[in-house]
């Protein structure tokens, strides 16, 4: 299987350097309510301002605080350390929150960004030294804010949204639940979880018709990641039988099949690159739920290194992917072996 390596860490630690602070090119999720709001993302984001976009820059932060955690002694760890302190100030992040109070921000990266903001913060949660737990309380009021946007809008969320993009909800969810159990947020943690049974709990037989041409989430795997997340383990077995009924056989075939990226430079098309990477994060999550003795294990186990094989050498490369992808590698890289 493939693991993370120092040498990975440290490749990926240096990309999302190279990133993080590049202000431009940026696709911005503004809505201007008057001719004072045309600023740019510096100005509006005094954190979150490179990376492309808003969302991309958060999980590029992601990344890099994982692996400062993970190698704390890494050549890149003082400009992790460096310009964290430069960065997340509580200034910056009063500003990051005030942004979000502006009537026309009530749908602001609604519901991608907000869980990445989350799974930032569960990470530094985790941080020992002094600087993670700075970091970590500075941060808390944005992803306080953050996790009420999840509470006032889930109950408001009558159906799920299944696409691939950053609007799945599965993935949300999903991301949100690590934070709020990080957090002691009993609150929030029982509406994702009710949430994922309301819209998922009696999904029988996926036909899992993907991917589409910019997808970067496998609706049918996302889900089921989910639900691993939310069930007991023999309770998950069991509704894995009939959500896939079918996946001792390997079918549906697509579902096995990484997916086929056409242009790279293309940040659409690139998003299959990303579809790869977490469809192995998923098979990873989803096969370590099986007994040892289930045949379905090593059926998923070898999915997901199948498509890591096609998409680690992509991670680095043309800006369009490199932007954001080794994030996602990184989801599937930290799953622990099976043992």
């Amino acid at each position: 299987m493939p693991r993370l390596t120092p040498d990975i860490a440290a490749l990926y630690a240096r990309t999302a350097l190279g990133h993080v602070t590049r202000e431009y090119p940026n696709k911005m999720d503004h809505v201007l309510e008057g001719p004072a709001d045309v600023q740019g993302p510096r100005a509006l984001h005094p954190i979150f301002f490179g990376s492309f976009d808003w969302h991309s820059c958060v999980h590029g932060w992601w990344t890099l605080f994982t692996v400062y955690r993970l190698y704390p002694d890494g050549a890149e760890a003082a400009e992790i350390r460096d310009l964290a302190d430069t960065l997340f100030t509580p200034a910056h992040v009063a500003a990051e929150v005030d942004y979000l109070a502006r009537p026309s921000s009530r749908g602001f990266e609604r519901p991608y960004g907000w869980a990445w903001c989350l799974m930032l913060a569960a990470e530094l949660n985790r941080h020992e030294t002094d600087g993670g737990r700075r970091w970590a309380a500075t941060l808390t009021p944005l992803a306080d804010a953050f996790a009420q946007r999840f509470a006032a809008f889930l109950p408001l969320a009558t159906y799920p949204v299944r696409v691939g993009t950053h609007y799945n909800t599965a993935f949300a969810l999903r991301l949100a639940l690590d934070y709020a159990e990080s957090a002691g947020d009993a609150t929030l943690a029982a509406l994702c979880r009710d949430r994922a049974l309301a819209w998922h709990g009696a999904d029988r037989d996926c036909q899992a018709w993907e991917p589409s041409q910019d997808e970067f989430l496998s609706p049918a795997l996302m889900e089921a990641e989910l639900m691993r997340r939310v069930l007991a383990p023999a309770v998950f077995v069991d509704w894995l039988d009939r959500f896939l009924p079918r996946l001792a056989q390997a079918q549906p075939q697509s579902l096995f099949a990484p997916a086929s990226v056409s242009d790279r430079s293309d940040g659409k098309i690139a998003h299959l690159d990303g579809l790869n990477l977490s469809r192995a994060w998923c098979w990873r999550g989803i096969a370590s739920a099986l007994p040892p003795e289930d045949p379905r294990r090593a059926v998923a186990y070898a999915a997901a290194d199948c498509h890591l094989g096609v998409a680690l050498p992509q991670v680095t490369g043309d800006y369009m992917g490199e932007h954001w992808l080794a994030s996602f590698a990184l989801l599937a890289l930290l799953v622990p072996d099976p043992s």
